[in-house]
């Protein structure tokens, strides 16, 4: 491990008013970092999917683009897994602002592929593009781990659902800034870089100025965070809350290997590769409909850029209130149980991805649809994840965290929603990726129903 990023060591306990103030003063200082530095890796993580309906004026193709935008997906699988592990091990203040200044920079490098070597040299420039936005991925991948660690140290189990619900909403914040940032950057900044070539404008409000946003976020991110109750001389949270769950053990407080947290609290957990495959149908729903409808509109239905970008806006926006109404229903309507929210808000987000598809023509239909395929896909994006949490000890969250987010984005995005989807719209039509989104809704709630019986008796023992 590296020197800068070894985890603070504790300092000698506080106690009394005083203590229990700060405990609550930093509680929510934390919260707030990892929110609003969460949200700003979204700033820099899918920009390249505005990118492509520009792309093709300068002579690239869907199939190609696939190809790079697969590559995102692919590094952020693995680096979420690998990293996690990491993170596991590492100081969540340092490690979370670096992967987003990482991330950033990457991002800018992104426009020389196009002005510098051009569809002229398009097995080049293909090449830089996939190199750049793998680094972009792997960098991202460094977001969720250190907030998992931030959250297990910081809230405990009985109010974590809740927290995470909101805390789920950041990403949905950055994601949404995208299409605005898209069409905006380029408005205010494309003429400083590119005078009145107007055909490359596009290239400053998808990656240069978000890239700048998202270095000023990471700064703010690491002068909030802080690691563990512990490293800032207070006791651990389920001493401060008494709230102490069954499996709870002060090895718990301890830094792990690498071996016992794969061994002994990941590769051996059955429902966790239940909910990891359904992930996996999850985001190629989720990415499926996010990444190509930038140019399914502007290309089956001519809309313009400006048009996609609020649709864009509009489908993250809407995962705002859908997460939290998700993660209400899970704790209060359901008990704590998973699998049935999920499954309901699947079966919604399949019917209106048949309304996205049979109406595509009417906007206003259009941006209806994808609120309300956004308001319904995040909850069971969120809830996958606060199962991911809950089946592990806090020491190894990043890492379980880690594996269904690897099915998520290694098979659900790269493969399925990036790759097939490209390939099939660019060699089949539009109307097959509807039929694959719709399967993919169906396969999730087949694979979330194997966890229903086992998830009653998790409940029971939870009450």
């Amino acid at each position: 491990m590296l020197g800068f990023l070894q985890p603070p060591a504790f300092k000698p306990e506080q106690s009394g008013p005083e203590a229990d103030q700060r405990y609550k003063r930093l509680r929510w200082q934390v919260f707030l970092g990892i929110f609003i530095g969460y949200a700003g890796f979204y700033i820099v993580r899918k920009n390249f999917s505005m990118a492509i309906p520009e792309l093709a004026q300068f002579g690239f193709e869907k199939g190609e683009l696939s190809i790079v935008l697969s590559m995102n997906a692919i590094a952020y699988a693995l680096s979420k897994f690998l990293m996690g592990s990491v993170s596991d091990r590492s100081n969540a203040r340092v490690f979370l602002p670096l992967g987003l200044v990482l991330a950033a920079i990457s991002m800018v490098f992104m426009i020389v592929p196009v002005v510098a070597f051009g569809a002229e040299n398009k097995m080049l420039s293909i090449a830089v593009m996939a190199i750049l936005n793998f680094l972009v991925g792997w960098f991202n991948g460094m977001g969720w781990p250190p907030c998992g660690r931030v959250m297990t140290h910081w809230f405990s189990v009985k109010e974590r659902g809740t927290m995470m619900s909101i805390w789920n909403c950041a990403h949905n914040v950055g994601g949404a800034l995208v299409g605005p940032m898209a069409v905006y950057g380029a408005l205010w900044f494309g003429s400083w870089f590119y005078g009145s070539d107007s055909t490359h404008y596009f290239l400053i409000g998808t990656y240069a100025f978000p890239a700048a946003v998202a270095i000023l976020v990471a700064i703010f991110a690491y002068t909030m965070i802080r690691d563990t109750p512990q490293s800032c001389g207070l006791c651990s949270i389920e001493k401060w809350r008494n709230d102490y769950p069954k499996n709870y053990s002060s090895k718990q407080e301890e830094v792990l290997s690498t071996k016992e947290i794969f061994m002994n609290y990941v590769l051996n957990n059955k429902l966790l590769w239940f909910i990891a495959i359904a992930n996996a149908f999850v985001y190629m729903v989720r990415y499926g409909c996010l990444d190509w409808a930038p140019t399914f509109l502007k290309e089956a239905q001519g809309y313009d850029i400006k048009q996609a970008g609020w649709a864009y806006f509009a489908y993250e926006f809407a995962a705002i209130p859908g997460t939290l109404f998700c993660g209400w229903l899970s704790d209060k309507i359901f008990n704590g149980r998973r699998a049935i929210p999920t499954i309901l808000f699947m079966a919604l987000v399949a019917v209106f991805i048949l309304l996205y598809w049979q109406f595509s023509d009417n906007y206003v239909i259009v941006t209806m649809s994808l609120i309300a395929i956004g308001f319904f896909i995040y909850g069971p994006v969120m809830l996958i994840g606060v199962q991911a949490l809950d089946l592990a000890p806090k020491n190894a969250a990043g890492t379980a965290a880690g594996l269904t987010g690897f099915f998520g984005y290694f098979f659900g995005t790269a493969i399925l929603a990036n790759i097939v989807m490209g390939y099939v719209a660019e060699s089949a039509g539009w109307d097959w990726t509807f039929v694959l989104l719709i399967a993919a809704c169906a396969l999730s709630i087949v694979f979330m129903a194997f966890t229903y019986k086992e998830e009653q008796y998790l409940a029971k023992n939870h009450k």
